[in-house]
């Protein structure tokens, strides 16, 4: 005689297998632990020094440098103008021709962007300006 089976009783091969399940989410983290080793972030470290409180005075009119200063929103000035960084270059080739030994100083902003800086000293050496410095912004 058979019995059938009723409500309550339970078949035994209705279990799910959670094993493979397991072994893909350990693959998913060995993976991420992994290539999360490999990246790296690319920045420039750039070490500001602190402002000093009597700075030198230059010697000579002539002796002054190229100042070239950029605001936080990577507005760029230049002898008391705004100047547009396609006319970098050609003010920083105007001004060295006229004192070939100074140097060109960037004083820019904590919250201009780097590649306006980076901008600037590409310019400074189209102009065979080498002597670039980057000097912290006056604290008000």
């Amino acid at each position: 005689m058979r019995r059938k089976k009723g409500r309550g009783a339970e078949d035994d091969t209705s279990e799910i297998d959670l094993t493979p399940m397991l072994d893909v989410v350990f693959i998913m983290l060995i993976f991420f632990i992994v290539t999360a080793s490999f990246v790296k972030e690319s920045s420039i470290d750039i070490n500001v020094p602190e402002t000093q409180e009597n700075p030198p005075p230059p010697s000579d009119e002539d002796d002054a440098p190229i100042l070239v200063i950029i605001t936080s929103t990577n507005e760029i000035w230049m002898e008391g103008r705004r100047v547009d960084i396609r006319s970098v270059r050609a003010n920083i080739e105007r001004m060295h021709a006229e004192s070939p030994t100074v140097p060109v100083i960037v004083k820019a902003d904590g919250k201009s962007k780097a590649a306006t800086f980076v901008a600037v000293a590409d310019a400074a050496r189209e102009a065979d300006v080498y002597n670039v410095s980057l000097i912290a912004p006056d604290r008000e």
